[in-house]
């Protein structure tokens, strides 16, 4: 079973909080596939990771881009995962892939829409009951992340 963490957006958009956890997820030798709820969604998360900071940029490939294999990050939306990845990371509620099949997931959700908090709910109740450990981590007002629930088996 994987572990899951759900990460509730309540201080930060996911344009900022995405990358900052895919630096993360990069440095500790892991591979990422990120899945976004459309094709447009896929091209601006693309365009993100070139230019969330000035100083920075992440490695990665996007769905319509060649060699997906070499890629450390691959963003999509298609149930696919070209890359290998070990990590799955799901961005609005785009749960394409069975998690049972990653090392890792990460379930953003944006904590201001009533929809999503739902939505994050439904797939929390799921993942539990298919045995999967599971996280969730709140913002504080600072923007650090704070355990709220830990289900993992360790």
């Amino acid at each position: 079973m994987a572990r899951i963490d759900f990460y509730h957006l309540q201080k930060w958009p996911l344009e900022r909080a995405l990358p900052e956890l895919l630096e993360r997820a990069l440095a500790r030798g892991m591979t990422a596939l990120v899945t976004a709820a459309s094709a447009d969604r896929v091209k601006d998360l693309d365009a993100l990771l070139w230019t969330y900071r000035e100083d920075s940029w992440l490695p990665h490939g996007a769905a319509g881009a060649d060699d997906p294999a070499s890629q450390p990050v691959w963003i999509t939306d298609a149930a696919e995962n070209p890359n290998g990845a070990d990590l799955l990371v799901i961005t609005e509620g785009a749960d394409l892939l069975d998690p049972a099949g990653f090392a890792r997931c990460l379930d953003l959700f944006d904590g201001g829409l009533p929809e999503d908090v739902e939505s994050a709910r439904r797939r929390w109740a799921r993942y539990r009951e298919a045995g999967h450990g599971l996280a969730y981590w709140q913002q504080d007002g600072e923007g650090r992340w704070t355990e709220k629930a830990n289900s993992v088996r360790t």
